[in-house]
């Protein structure tokens, strides 16, 4: 689902927003938010907006066969009935084929989804993100108001975290949930300019990356350590929480290995990881 918001009206301290939500190239609904600010009026709208979404859609009427009786038409009855045809002789039963066995055609075989090293076996769908998110949304202006940020302290966070200033354009379900697990961490009163960043998915498959490269492993040791501790074969099955405890791992690794704790200045993995 893809949300996308415009201005639809702007007088002086009063901003209209529109926000729609598409699915391919297909509007599932839009609402309007009023506020004396654009991103006020933003956020009244996506609260609309997904608390329509999430209304069950009107059962169809039932279709009712019509009863005999009241208001009921009966048809006619035929009066053209032919005469029955006086019987003839009776045609020669028609011999039944035999059945030929077809023998049962083998499933085919999943395809590698890398190179030769990698592993075979399919890669799990990622999970469609919900329609409804007011229940992290609730959660989300409980927790700004526990940290006592004001729309300007969490424009400054969330700026520094994604990029933008606005909670209406964290579109992927993914980032929310980080946010709110980022939030989670905070002290009341911190100032939003050097809270500690959100740690995205992206950011824990690239860490994996560079620990896989430092220790000079290639995927089937990586792919080792995933089925030996989590009995998967591929970083792409684990959750977010599973892959930082894989890192970990990795990085448990790497010090035995140097003696060194492994920080930053991780370089690029010189060939591809298990997933």
């Amino acid at each position: 689902m893809q949300l996308r918001a415009r201005l639809a009206h702007a007088d002086p301290g009063l901003r209209v927003v529109e926000v729609s939500a598409w699915d391919g190239g297909r509007c599932l609904g839009s609402a309007l938010g009023e506020a004396p600010s654009v991103e006020a009026a933003e956020d009244r709208a996506l609260q609309r907006l997904l608390l329509r979404l999430q209304e069950p859609a009107p059962l169809s009427a039932p279709i009712v066969a019509p009863q005999q009786g009241v208001g009921a038409t009966t048809p006619p009855a035929r009066t053209d009935v032919r005469p029955a045809p006086s019987p003839g002789p009776a045609p020669a039963p028609t011999p039944t084929p035999t059945p030929v066995p077809v023998p049962p055609v083998p499933a085919p075989a999943l395809e590698p989804t890398g190179g030769p090293d990698r592993p075979t076996v399919a890669e799990a769908e990622p999970l469609a993100d919900p329609d409804d998110w007011s229940e992290e949304l609730a959660e989300l202006e409980r927790l700004l108001r526990q940290l006592g940020w004001e729309r300007e302290q969490e424009s400054i966070y969330l700026q520094r975290a994604f990029d933008h200033p606005s909670r209406s354009r964290l579109i992927r379900y993914a980032d929310l949930l980080a946010y709110l697990a980022a939030l989670r961490q905070l002290e009341p009163g911190v100032d939003p300019a050097q809270a500690a960043l959100p740690l995205r998915r992206s950011d824990l498959l690239r860490r994996s990356d560079g620990l896989l490269a430092r220790l000079g492993w290639g995927a089937a040791q990586g792919r080792a350590l995933l089925e030996r501790e989590f009995h998967l074969a591929s970083r792409q099955q684990l959750s977010d929480e599973d892959l930082l405890r894989f890192n970990d791992l990795l990085a448990q690794q790497l010090e035995a290995l140097t003696g060194v704790s492994p920080e930053h200045g991780i370089p690029s993995p010189a060939e591809p990881a298990p997933g």
